[in-house]
């Protein structure tokens, strides 16, 4: 293995997804479609290509064939033969599903229960792919929208109130009332599973067509929630007459700016809107929906992982890392399979040292140059990205003007 190596990485092209903002990245054509997620790293139904000299071939067989070499004894200890995070970069033109993820306990009891039940692995219906629980975190490249965790019951119901809409005034009510823990699973449970009959209920076509048309109403308005409701109104838009329209209404609006992030831990029901980011998890692809969706939807398996409770999202910023190099500012996380940070080179360099974990680059701005003493060197053009596996060789990282978010072992 190279001390760094450059990385093709596959496009998601979801239906969600820009038809633009990965190709101006990355400096790619369009392709007319949309492209969704660029995936940087070793999952094993879309691996990066990594050129080890011998040809390019899958990150994940790579490190299956020398876990070691690849990822460092210390990491193989800790995680096993595999490669602990996925690093991908979002570019959201429409709302992705309204989620939730599981604890690791969650996981490997979810998991076991759907292999002995012979759910196959690409099963419409499938919810637990591993025994992984994944927590996330996004860092916006641009203005990016998201929900993010249960709003306090009393500004949920307020905000209610002035949409006006005769079939929620017993939400507004039992909002006031009960306890957050009490009230937000029968709403979300109503939501997704009671209310979208023909009687006028809350999840009915009518009444979904009415908060669609209040949202437009309140967008409109110069009020407390005009951003907020312009939100949802662009939501049911995307998925019209979808029920997550109410479930979306009991979260969070969150407006990042560049720089800013989000860390989504387990339980936490969340979606991202608009806009362009990367981001960075554990190497796990369990997703329980809540809507906004037309995949499968486990409604008591969600209610089952989800935690009811109001957050007000933590909206985070980088910052330097210890020692105080000026060059790096790290993005805290609790996550031990990952870290990121953003490093900008400036007219000095800096120097990439990490023996005992292995660590993707991507240039997200400007142009960089990777070298070694008296070693190769590798030009990483925005866009582009690299793989650096562990090494006690001293790494050079050059680029006034370049910025580059860096994905390594927490």
């Amino acid at each position: 293995m190279p001390l760094f190596a450059p990385l093709t990485n596959p496009v998601r092209p979801y239906a969600w997804g820009s038809v633009t903002a990965i190709p101006a990245l990355t400096g790619a054509a369009p392709t007319g479609g949309p492209q969704a997620e660029l995936w940087l790293g070793a999952h094993p139904s879309a691996p990066s290509l990594l050129d080890d000299g011998h040809g390019p071939r899958p990150l994940d067989r790579l490190i299956a064939e020398a876990p070691e070499e690849f990822l460092g004894a210390a990491t193989v200890r800790r995680f096993g033969p595999r490669l602990p995070f996925l690093f991908k970069v979002l570019a959201a033109e429409r709302a992705l599903s309204l989620q939730v993820h599981p604890t690791r306990a969650q996981a490997e009891a979810g998991f076991a229960a759907e292999e002995a039940l012979g759910v196959p692995p690409d099963a419409p219906e499938r919810v637990y792919k591993d025994r992984d629980h994944k927590p996330e975190l996004l860092c916006a490249l641009g203005d990016f929208e998201a929900l993010c965790g249960f709003r306090p019951t009393a500004a949920t119901a307020a905000l209610l109130e002035r949409l006006a809409v005769p079939a929620l005034a017993g939400w507004v009510s039992a909002l006031r009332a009960r306890p957050a823990a009490e009230v937000l699973p029968a709403l979300l449970r109503q939501a997704l599973g009671d209310g979208g009959d023909a009687t006028g209920g809350p999840g009915s076509a009518a009444v979904l067509k009415e908060v669609t048309a209040a949202l437009e109403r309140l967008a409109a308005s110069d009020g407390p929630d005009a951003a907020a409701c312009a939100a949802y109104a662009r939501a049911a838009r995307d998925y019209p007459g979808d029920p997550g329209l109410l479930a979306a209404l009991l979260l969070n609006h969150v407006r990042l700016r560049t720089g800013q992030a989000l860390h989504l831990d387990a339980g936490v029901p969340h979606a991202y809107l608009r806009g362009l980011g990367v981001e960075l998890m554990a190497n796990s692809d369990n997703v329980l929906r809540c809507g906004l969706t037309a995949k499968h939807i486990d409604v008591p398996g969600l209610l089952a992982v989800t935690v009811f409770e109001a957050v007000e999202p933590a909206v985070l910023t980088a910052a330097p890392t210890a020692g105080g190099d000026p060059s790096e500012s790290c993005f805290p996380s609790l996550a031990a399979e990952f870290r990121l940070s953003r490093l900008r080179p400036g007219d000095t360099g800096v120097r990439i040292d990490r023996a005992d974990a292995p660590q993707i680059l991507l240039c997200t701005a400007g142009e960089a140059r990777l070298s070694a003493p008296d070693g190769p060197s590798l030009r990483l053009a925005r866009g582009g990205s690299a793989y650096l596996p562990p090494t006690t060789v001293p790494v050079r990282l050059d680029g006034p003007g370049a910025e580059l978010h860096r994905a390594t072992v927490g």
